[in-house]
């Protein structure tokens, strides 16, 4: 749980800052050239915006999203459906949810590898699952210390 209200943890979640404090210091993630001026409520939805560069460490790049959002609720969820480099398909769907004393985030991700690596998929969940904690830790801490 998330001591903030919805409006205030959306107003954080959709923006490139409040995206890169989630992931740092294991990545950050570039915006496209074409979604410049573009806010999660005026993207065009199912269409592709262009690459989303991801950095290891903030420097590296290591894999891109073709970043293509499907569905928007302002306020309570988006829905993003995107291929990467690494992987044939991404689904990320995160919902806010109001809760006593603040809004409860959930992240529900599904992915298909291009690699026919034998347990990658398996492993890959781990990680993905685990970076997503990180994710969750982050907001929370970057709300805890608001006045």
């Amino acid at each position: 749980m998330v001591p903030a209200s919805p409006a205030a943890v959306w107003a954080r979640i959709v923006t490139p800052v409040g995206i890169n404090d989630e992931m740092r210091p294991w990545m950050t993630m570039t915006m496209p050239r074409r979604a410049a001026g573009l806010t999660v409520e005026t993207i065009p939805l199912g269409q592709p915006v262009g690459r989303a560069w991801l950095r290891l460490l903030g420097v590296v790049p290591f894999d891109f999203d073709h970043l293509t959002l499907v569905e928007v609720e302002p306020g309570v969820r988006f829905l993003e459906r995107s291929t990467m480099a690494s992987m044939r398909s991404w689904e990320h769907e995160r919902t806010l949810t109001p809760v006593a004393g603040g809004t409860e985030v959930h992240d529900r991700v599904a992915f298909r590898t291009r690699l026919p690596v034998p347990g990658l998929g398996s492993l890959l969940a781990r990680v993905v699952g685990a970076f997503f904690t990180h994710r969750h830790r982050r907001l929370l801490r970057h709300f805890a210390t608001q006045d």
